[in-house]
C-alpha cells in the first residue's frame, strides 16, 4: 500500500513538472521568437553604384541602436572608404530576400581600438535592439548571432547561427585589418572580449550576438580564427569566433553625444 501511495505523489509530482514545463517554454522554444525580434534590428552594410552589378556591394553586417536612426557595426566594414568619382554610396540594407531597400548612411563615430563604429542612417525610425548591461557574461552562456554570412552570396536573408561563449580572453585588434586573426599574431595592449564557441564567416562581421534567454545584445561579432587565409575560413571554418562586449558600443554612442 504505501508502494501504491509513492507511485501516486510521484505520478503527481511528475505531472506539476511537466504543467510548469509547459507553462514556461524552455530556451528552444523560445529562440524562435528572439530570433523574430532581433532580425528586425539586422541589417547589411554595404556600398551602392548604379552602373556596378550588382549595384549593392554587401560589405557585412549591423543592427540598429539608439533612437532607431543609428546602426552599430565594425570598423573595419567601413574602414575602406567610398568612391565618390564614382557616385558610390555608403547604405544600409534592410529587408530580405527581394523585398529588400537601401538607405544612405554615413559614419558618426569610430573606435578602431576595439573595431566598432556607429552610423546614422536616413529615414524613418527602425526597430533598435536591446542592449545588455555591459557586464561580461560567464562561459557556457548560450548565445546566437544574426547577420549576412559571406556577404550577398547566400542572397539578402539574414541567418541565425547558435553556439555558447567559451571563454572570455583577452585580445589586441590587429591593423588595419582585423577580420582575420593569425596564431602568430603578438598581443599588445589586450583587452577582454568573448571566444565563442560557434561558425561565423566573413560577412557575419558586425552582427550583434545576443543572449537567447534574453535577446539582449551582449557583443559584436568581430573575427573569426583562420589557420591560414581568408579561403580557409570560407571552406574549412573552425568554429572559433570572437566578439567584442557591448560596453564599447556604449562608450562610442556616449562619444557621440546619443
Amino acid at each position: 500500500m504505501t508502494y501504491i501511495r509513492l507511485c501516486v505523489v510521484w505520478l503527481a509530482i511528475a505531472a506539476s513538472g511537466a504543467s510548469a514545463a509547459l507553462a514556461h517554454p524552455t530556451i528552444s522554444e523560445n529562440l524562435p521568437n528572439l530570433v523574430q525580434e532581433v532580425r528586425r534590428s539586422i541589417v547589411g552594410i554595404g556600398t551602392f553604384q548604379a552602373l556596378r552589378r550588382p549595384p549593392i556591394d554587401l560589405k557585412g553586417t549591423g543592427f540598429v541602436v539608439h533612437d532607431g536612426r543609428y546602426v552599430a557595426t565594425n570598423y573595419h566594414v567601413v574602414s575602406g572608404g567610398i568612391n565618390v568619382t564614382n557616385k558610390e554610396r555608403l547604405v544600409i540594407i534592410i529587408g530580405n530576400g527581394r523585398n529588400y531597400s537601401d538607405r544612405d548612411a554615413e559614419v558618426v563615430a569610430i573606435d578602431p581600438d576595439h573595431d566598432v563604429a556607429i552610423l546614422k542612417i536616413t529615414g524613418d525610425a527602425l526597430p533598435p535592439a536591446r542592449l545588455g548591461t555591459g557586464g561580461l557574461l560567464p562561459d557556457g552562456t548560450a548565445i546566437a548571432v544574426t547577420g549576412y554570412p559571406i556577404g550577398s552570396v547566400l542572397g539578402v536573408y539574414p541567418v541565425t547561427h547558435s553556439g555558447i561563449i567559451s571563454a572570455i580572453t583577452p585580445i589586441r585588434i590587429p591593423q588595419p585589418d582585423s577580420r582575420l586573426l593569425d596564431a602568430k599574431m603578438i598581443l599588445r595592449n589586450p583587452f577582454d572580449v568573448y571566444q565563442l564557441d560557434l561558425t561565423a564567416f566573413p560577412g557575419n562581421s558586425g552582427s550583434p550576438v545576443y543572449d537567447i534567454n534574453s535577446g539582449r545584445v551582449v557583443g559584436i561579432l568581430n573575427s573569426t580564427f583562420v589557420k591560414e587565409t581568408k579561403e580557409r575560413a570560407l571552406t574549412n571554418p573552425t568554429g572559433i569566433s570572437f566578439a567584442i562586449p557591448v560596453v564599447y558600443i556604449y562608450q562610442l554612442l556616449q562619444k557621440a553625444g546619443l
